[in-house]
């Protein structure tokens, strides 16, 4: 996300997707559960707020954007909470709204931090279910930080497991293929 300089290497994203256009990343923060509870949008509102993008600040939400909006709710479970305040919201269910903008917005790359924080086990299955969907499907790029390493396993077609000992620098401990998985799908479009 360039929030933070690396120690040593460099990092590059390239500035298109592979249609050519520019390339759009989704970010979801570790740190959803600190909403304020008197935050004044509704959850259709802070959802409708990702379409505003790529200098539509001041246009109106068209036919295409309402329909993600509502595709986006709905595939989290939380349309019918769509007119709930931010603030009357569990702690999982703010993480499954941030996620959802997210969604809202199309991007071509998500990068997620801990996104299940404060899920149940079912919301968190069917999270990585929506996950690997958007990914084969729909050509998605995802990048995860994660402590269910278990869970995730048959999701993912890489795992990169980061270990740290006491007043230790970070180290790669394994990269592995998930072997029961197939190949992700060919960008040759």
């Amino acid at each position: 996300m360039g929030l933070l300089k690396p120690s040593k290497g460099s990092f590059q994203l390239l500035p298109k997707n592979f249609r050519g256009e520019k390339l759009v990343v989704g970010y979801v923060s570790q740190h959803v559960l600190a909403f304020n509870t008197g935050f004044p949008r509704t959850v259709l509102e802070l959802v409708q707020s990702g379409r505003y993008q790529r200098e539509k600040w001041f246009k109106r939400l068209g036919a295409e954007d309402k329909e993600q909006v509502r595709r986006s709710l709905e595939s989290v479970g939380m349309w019918e909470m769509r007119h709930k305040k931010i603030g009357e919201l569990s702690g999982g269910q703010k993480q499954r709204i941030s996620i959802t903008r997210v969604f809202a917005t199309d991007p071509d790359l998500f990068i997620l931090d801990e996104p299940t924080t404060g899920m149940d086990t079912r919301s968190r299955k069917e999270f990585y279910q929506l996950l690997k969907h958007n990914s084969e499907k729909h050509a998605k790029g995802i990048l995860m930080v994660t402590h269910d390493h278990e869970e995730i396993r048959h999701y993912a077609y890489k795992h990169i497991e980061l270990v740290r000992k006491q007043d230790s620098p970070w180290r790669c401990f394994s990269m592995d293929s998930y072997k029961e998985l197939s190949k992700p799908p060919s960008l040759s479009h």
